[in-house]
């Protein structure tokens, strides 16, 4: 009974520790008052200010587009890279995948650095074109990694099967061994995709000046206060998370109901 009691203690700890910091930035969302200790009172002003600051909204974007973009290259590559990988050897396979995986343990800003070094050796301006290579880059080995478990489940003989019966490599790949793969590139690509969200460090040595991702804007308003319109901009992208949790779990659940 006190076992019971303490781990259910222990449970709600944990949630209130993961989740207070949250709940707090929505509270604040909807103070009336700037200031953070003192409540001035209920509002949505803050939600109407965060549609009218321009500054905000083209890091908004830009967060977007790069993730979005980043995302969608990185799933190619890595998924034409897990195919090229199964073709080696058992040996050089080995090797390339450890390789691959240092980026994911190797600091992230040694590889900012190394990417801003490398980008300055090159002559490149700074910018949007060089924050996107730089999210394409370390996001490939997280889709080498969602991808390669789902390449090693598939039988290698259904393709040649499907080749000795007329169809061509391209359609093969795509009627065969897509459909198998299609779990592990989709978490590919959703895990790319919030890696490339969340970044800052690797963003902020490749930005260029007048640049910004919300995760730069947020750290260059630190220094001068942060502006309420990111608490509310913050809650949005907390509640839509939410929603889509939600819905990706109701589903499953829905269609296990149904058999």
């Amino acid at each position: 009974m006190k076992k019971t009691i303490l781990q259910k203690l222990y449970i709600t700890l944990i949630f209130i520790f993961l989740y207070a910091p949250i709940v707090t930035l929505i509270v604040l969302s909807f103070n009336a008052s700037k200031t953070r200790a003192k409540w001035g009172g209920f509002t949505l002003k803050w939600y109407g200010a965060l549609f009218q600051n321009r500054d905000i909204l083209q890091a908004l974007f830009n967060t977007l587009l790069i993730a979005l973009i980043a995302s969608v290259a990185s799933t190619i590559i890595g998924t034409v890279a897990c195919i090229a990988i199964m073709s080696l050897k058992k040996r050089s396979r080995a090797i390339i995948m450890g390789v691959t995986n240092i980026p994911m343990l190797n600091a992230e800003i040694v590889t900012g650095i190394s990417l801003m070094l490398l980008f300055i050796s090159f002559g490149l301006k700074f910018g949007l074109g060089t924050i996107l290579l730089s999210h394409i880059t370390f996001c490939i080995p997280y889709v080498i990694l969602s991808v390669m478990p789902r390449m090693r489940q598939i039988n290698p003989y259904t393709y040649e099967a499907a080749l000795d019966l007329g169809a061509g490599p391209v359609s093969g790949f795509f009627k065969v061994v897509f459909p198998d793969i299609l779990p592990g590139v989709l978490s590919g690509f959703l895990m790319a995709f919030t890696m490339s969200l969340d970044d800052f460090i690797i963003t902020h040595f490749t930005k260029g000046a007048g640049v910004d991702t919300l995760s730069t804007k947020i750290y260059t308003e630190v220094k001068k206060g942060i502006k309420p319109e990111m608490y509310a901009l913050s809650t949005i992208i907390f509640l839509t998370v939410l929603v889509l949790l939600l819905l990706v779990n109701r589903v499953p659940a829905e269609k296990d109901l149904k058999k």
